[in-house]
């Protein structure tokens, strides 16, 4: 079973995986939600397509990649997680996307984004690098697909947490934590 909670809670909740204030009052509308994948599909469809608006509004909680998220709310903690991998202590690869990111910056005058959980450090250079020979307009929709993507991944977290079932005895400290990790 589980519990999502619905109004001003539901909306914060939604607020911290894609900051537009238009999407996170179009999903909670819907509550009451019956099951999380309900939940994910409203936010899938009211996130599909982000106008460039609301684009550029939700781009300003997001850090840069390969920064240190910093401060204690639910956005910096789940740029944290997403920004973990194997490869995060390379400072060869750190350097080489700190300029892809001040390139980027230059081109499209926002930062880069693009949905790091599941990405090595590499294949996250090896996408910037290619985007940047896109035209704005290219460029604009696959940010919007990145938000939205980042957001149903921040819920599906959420959703886990909702959940009201209870951990079978045999199951260890740790399988329970990876089954919180997200994918």
């Amino acid at each position: 079973m589980t519990t999502i909670p619905a109004g001003d809670d539901l909306r914060t909740a939604l607020l911290a995986c894609l900051a537009v204030p238009r999407w996170a009052d179009e999903v909670a509308g819907h509550a009451p939600f019956a099951s999380a994948a309900e939940l994910i599909e409203t936010a899938r469809v009211a996130a599909t397509p982000l106008p460039r608006s609301e684009i550029d509004q939700a781009m300003a909680e997001h850090p840069r990649i390969g920064d240190r998220p910093t401060g204690t709310s639910p956005a910096a903690g789940f740029s944290r997680t997403e920004q973990a991998s194997v490869d995060a202590d390379d400072a060869e690869l750190a350097a080489a996307i700190a300029d892809g990111n001040r390139v980027y910056e230059e081109r499209f005058g926002r930062v880069f984004l693009i949905r790091a959980a599941g990405r090595s450090r590499r294949e996250i250079l090896a996408e910037l690098q290619r985007r940047l020979a896109l035209d704005d307009h290219t460029e604009a929709g696959i940010v919007g697909s990145e938000l939205r993507d980042i957001a149903l991944l921040r819920l599906g977290v959420l959703a886990l947490q909702w959940q009201d079932v209870p951990v079978p005895e045999s199951a260890t400290p740790d399988s329970a934590a990876s089954q919180d990790a997200p994918r």
